[in-house]
C-alpha cells in the first residue's frame, strides 16, 4: 500500500459510511412521521376520551407537542395523509414496532397500484419529503409510475416537482415512443444527492441540528437589520426579539421572515419583512401568508393575532406598511398603532440609516 493509496482508502470509507448514516437518519425520519400518523387515526378511531376534542384532536395535539419541532399542526395532517397513502410500509418496519403498535391486517395492505415496489425500496431511495410530493397525487396509478420513475432516475426532489408540475405521465400516455421520452429526461434531471440530506429542513428538526442557513441578503440589507433591529429594541415599547431569518416551512415549501418579536404589552407577534426594492402590492400578500402561518401554527391561545411591518426601500423612496392579515381596522387603531412606532417614523429612521451606513458603498 502507497500513502497515496492509504488516503484513498480512508476517503472512500469515510464517504461511504457518511452517506449510510445520512440515508439511515432519513429512514428514520421517513417511518417516525409513518407511526405518529399511524397513532393519530388509532386515537380518533379508538381513543377512550376522543370525544373530548372531535374536530379538534389535531390542533390539540399540535398544542401539547410545540417542544418538539416540527409537529404542527400542517405537519401533523400531513404524517396522518401519509399513513393513509402507504399503508404498506409496514411490511418494513422492525419487527419490534410491528408488535409495538399492532397495526390492524386492513392497513398492511398492498398499495393499490399496479405497480409494484418493495415497500425497503420506497424508504432507502425517497425520502421523506419526496412523500411529501407524491401524497398530493390521488391517482394510485399516476402515483406509483412517478415512484418508479424517481427511484429509477434518482431524482431529487426539486426533479420529481418538476415532473409533475410539467405532467409527465400525462405526456408519456400520449407519447408513442414512451422509452424514447422517458431516456430524453436523462440529460436534463437533476440528481439526488445524498449530503443534500443534512440541508433538509425536516432532518434538521428531526436530528436537533443547528440550522446554519445560507441567508440571501445582501450586505445593505444585513447592516439595515441590524439597525432596525436594535431601534426597535431601543423603543422600551414591549418589543422582545426572537428570530431573525425565521424559516417557516408548509408542506415541501420553505420561506423566511426577516425578523420576528414578541411584543409583552400587545401579546402578539410583529414580523419584519425588509425589501431593498420598490414596494410591491405582492408584499403584503406574502406578509398575510406569514401572518396567517403565525396565527394558525405559532401563536398560543391567549396572543392576539400577529401584525407584519414591510420596509421597502430603493434608490428614491422608502416606504413601510403595516400589514393585519384581517385584523379588524379599528382594533388596530386603538390598541395596536398607539404603541408602535408611526409609518412616518419608521420611513425616516430607514432613510438616515441608509445615509449613515454609507449607501454608496453597497448595490442599491
Amino acid at each position: 500500500m502507497t500513502f497515496k493509496t492509504l488516503i484513498s482508502n480512508i476517503n472512500d470509507i469515510h464517504n461511504t459510511l457518511q452517506i449510510k448514516t445520512l440515508q439511515s437518519v432519513s429512514v428514520n425520519l421517513t417511518i417516525r412521521n409513518y407511526l405518529i400518523g399511524h397513532y393519530i387515526i388509532e386515537y380518533e378511531q379508538n381513543g377512550n376520551d376522543r370525544a373530548e376534542y372531535g374536530a379538534k384532536i389535531i390542533d390539540n395535539l399540535a398544542d401539547s407537542l410545540k417542544h418538539i419541532k416540527g409537529l404542527s399542526t400542517t405537519n401533523l395532517r400531513l404524517f396522518r395523509q401519509f399513513y393513509s397513502m402507504y399503508p404498506q410500509i409496514h411490511q418494513s418496519l422492525p419487527d419490534q414496532l410491528k408488535i409495538a403498535i399492532k397495526i390492524h391486517q386492513s392497513s398492511t395492505d398492498e398499495s393499490k397500484t399496479n405497480l409494484k415496489i418493495q415497500t425497503n425500496k420506497l424508504l432507502t431511495h425517497l425520502t421523506f419529503t419526496h412523500f411529501v410530493e407524491l401524497i398530493k397525487i390521488d391517482n394510485d396509478t399516476k402515483r406509483g409510475f412517478y415512484e418508479v420513475e424517481a427511484i429509477k432516475g434518482n431524482w431529487s426532489v426539486r426533479e420529481l416537482k418538476r415532473q409533475t408540475e410539467t405532467l409527465l405521465y400525462e405526456r408519456v400516455g400520449l407519447s408513442k415512443d414512451k422509452n424514447a421520452l422517458l431516456k430524453s429526461l436523462e440529460s436534463k434531471k437533476e440528481i439526488y444527492n445524498p449530503l443534500d440530506i443534512i440541508k433538509n429542513p425536516y432532518i434538521l428538526e428531526f436530528t436537533g441540528l443547528e440550522e446554519k442557513a445560507s441567508y440571501s441578503e445582501s450586505d445593505l440589507e444585513s447592516a439595515l437589520l441590524n439597525h432596525i433591529e436594535d431601534f426597535l429594541l431601543e423603543l422600551g415599547t414591549g418589543f422582545c426579539f426572537e428570530a431573525r431569518q425565521k424559516r417557516i416551512s408548509i408542506e415541501n415549501e420553505h420561506d423566511r421572515i426577516d425578523l420576528v418579536f414578541y411584543h409583552r404589552i400587545l401579546k402578539c407577534h410583529v414580523l419584519v419583512d425588509l425589501k431593498v426594492r420598490a414596494f410591491s402590492y405582492a408584499d403584503v400578500g406574502q406578509m398575510n401568508f406569514y401572518l396567517n402561518y403565525y396565527k394558525n401554527e405559532i401563536s398560543s391561545k391567549s396572543d392576539n393575532p400577529p401584525i407584519g411591518i414591510i420596509l421597502c426601500t430603493d434608490k428614491n423612496h422608502t416606504k413601510v406598511e403595516y400589514a393585519t392579515a384581517g385584523l379588524d381596522e379599528n382594533m388596530f387603531i386603538s390598541k395596536y398603532k398607539i404603541v408602535l412606532p408611526s409609518v412616518k417614523e419608521l420611513e425616516k429612521f430607514i432613510d438616515e440609516e441608509i445615509q449613515d451606513i454609507k449607501v454608496e458603498n453597497f448595490d442599491l
